[in-house]
């Protein structure tokens, strides 16, 4: 193998190739060849997780342990979702040492990541108070097993440990509710002009098939979960806040859970007639959904843990969703909630300012690495 050999390769647009001689080079301890050749490879075919896992050795060999971190990370994420490289079983013999090694990699290089985002914390508050925050991450890399108090709470991403396991709230742990309620009629106003100009509301989530529909909504042929929003996903709509200048104001005063790029999630939430949102999970017990009731009709309600309520328009409740939850619309007429993202009550102000940095840091190194943020 030769210059002209790989920079012929690397003209073309066979990542096969490109990764067969990326291979052959790094056998043979060329590293900076290897990885020209990898990088490439990686470029044209970035799902291709066994090019990534030696893409990423290249990196390692070449000292950039950073780089190879996060090629690591995303290689034994993409295979694992495709049920490969969970046991021996699961892996080519062939691969079975670099993969353990890309395991043991990551998890040290994953630590060492997240424990630095909460290391300025720690230096100002001391280790007791991010005792449970220290916990929350062990859980999340593995470390600890997740102690559920109550087997039917299960977050899809970060479980914070030693909080009140609680379907529904209290509400004089919210005392905000009573300024929010009081402008009711002034929200309600605002959103009848929304619902009568039809602009701007979407679907409240995003299907790719028309398949995936089924497995998070029913009860009708077609049934439709739309949205009007404030915030997705932390990202503010102008346009909206200033088209409902009443409601933004009210929603100004109170203490959303704000996280870079994750939340909060502030919308008018509109369920059509015959719509039941199937039971489903929420990521992390250290936020909860409030819902503000606009418009409720009869045969409306929505269940958490198997404990059902009804709403009733202007008065707030909050709950936990990594409960399994469902709601539904058994009504002739559309049903409507404010909904919003608040931090769990049980929360220090430093645990809030540790979780957000975690989670930031957490969404940054996902996508860092090629792969969801949560």
């Amino acid at each position: 193998m030769n210059a002209q050999a790989l920079d012929a390769a690397l003209q073309g647009g066979d990542a096969q190739a490109l990764w067969n001689l990326g291979s052959s080079y790094l056998a043979l301890e060329k590293f900076d060849e290897a990885h020209q050749a990898l990088a490439r490879a990686v470029e044209l075919a970035p799902k291709a997780f066994m090019v990534r896992l030696h893409y990423a050795h290249a990196l390692e060999r070449l000292g950039r342990e950073r780089a190879a971190l996060t090629q690591y990370f995303g290689a034994i994420t993409q295979a694992q979702s495709q049920n490969r490289w969970l046991s021996d079983e699961t892996t080519a013999p062939p691969l079975r040492q670099l993969v353990k090694h890309a395991m043991a990699f990551t998890y040290h290089g994953r630590k060492q990541v997240f424990e630095s985002l909460l290391a300025p914390l720690r230096q100002r508050h001391g280790d007791e108070a991010l005792r449970r925050v220290a916990d929350c991450l062990r859980i999340y890399l593995g470390e600890l097993p997740a102690q559920y108090p109550d087997p039917r709470q299960r977050p899809k991403f970060l479980f914070f440990p030693e909080l009140p396991s609680t379907t529904w709230f209290d509400r004089d742990l919210f005392p905000w509710y009573a300024a929010l309620e009081a402008n009711f009629s002034a929200i309600s106003e605002e959103l009848a002009a929304v619902l009568a100009a039809q602009q701007g509301i979407e679907p409240f989530l995003k299907f790719h098939k028309p398949e995936d529909v089924r497995s998070y909504l029913g009860g009708i042929e077609k049934p439709v979960w739309d949205a009007y929003f404030f915030y997705r996903h932390g990202e503010r709509y102008d346009a909206h806040h200033r088209d409902c200048p009443r409601t933004s104001a009210a929603l100004d005063a109170v203490p959303l859970c704000r996280i870079r790029e994750h939340a909060p999630e502030v919308c008018f939430s509109v369920l059509t007639p015959g719509t039941h949102i199937l039971k489903h999970r929420g990521v992390t017990n250290t936020r909860l959904v409030t819902h503000l009731p606009l418009i409720v009709p009869d045969n409306c309600a929505i269940s958490v843990g198997g404990e059902e309520r009804v709403w009733r328009e202007g008065e707030c409740f909050t709950f936990d969703d990594t409960f399994e939850h469902e709601a539904w619309n058994r009504s002739d007429s559309t049903r409507v909630v404010m909904l919003l993202d608040v931090w769990n009550p049980h929360l220090t102000a430093v645990e809030r300012d540790a979780v957000t940095a975690l989670v930031e840091g957490i969404g940054d190194f996902n996508t860092e690495s090629g792969v969801d943020r949560e």
